[in-house]
């Protein structure tokens, strides 16, 4: 089985199940693939943010003894940093900015911010799509 991420042209993006990706593209091909939220059959694949190998070649025993341990706190540190720079800190109308792009009132982009759990649930159930990170507050006294 593989997982695409899938946008119809209403901008609904969903997930689609498939057996192979020849699967996916006959199944496109012969109109079987529409959009759960509206029915649109104007689909088409969009980039997912994690990524699936097949097969890759098991390690052996020296290998495994030389490969470096994951620094999680560093890997944690750079995605924060990543979010940090990339997206904007909307606040508290996280949930509110959503809503308008995923409406088309405002422009997509890159957002961050909070939001409450009654907010979040409005969020699923219009179907938009978000993660929550924690992210710690800068102090401005520090430099590093």
């Amino acid at each position: 089985m593989i997982v695409f991420d899938l946008e119809c042209s209403q901008s609904h993006t969903f997930e689609g199940w498939f057996d192979s990706h020849e699967a996916f593209e006959d199944q496109l091909a012969k109109g079987l693939v529409s959009c759960p939220y509206c029915g649109d059959m104007d689909v088409k694949r969009v980039m997912s943010p994690v990524a699936l190998k097949k097969s890759r070649p098991q390690p052996s025993e020296k290998d495994s003894q030389q490969a470096p341990p994951i620094d999680y706190k560093r890997l944690a540190r750079e995605i924060v940093e990543y979010v940090q720079k990339n997206f904007e800190d909307v606040g508290p109308r996280f949930a509110a900015e959503a809503l308008k792009m995923h409406y088309g009132v405002t422009e997509k982009r890159n957002i961050m911010g909070s939001a409450t759990q009654e907010e979040e649930k409005i969020l699923k159930d219009e179907g938009i799509e978000f993660f929550k990170i924690p992210v710690p507050k800068k102090d401005p006294k520090k430099t590093n």
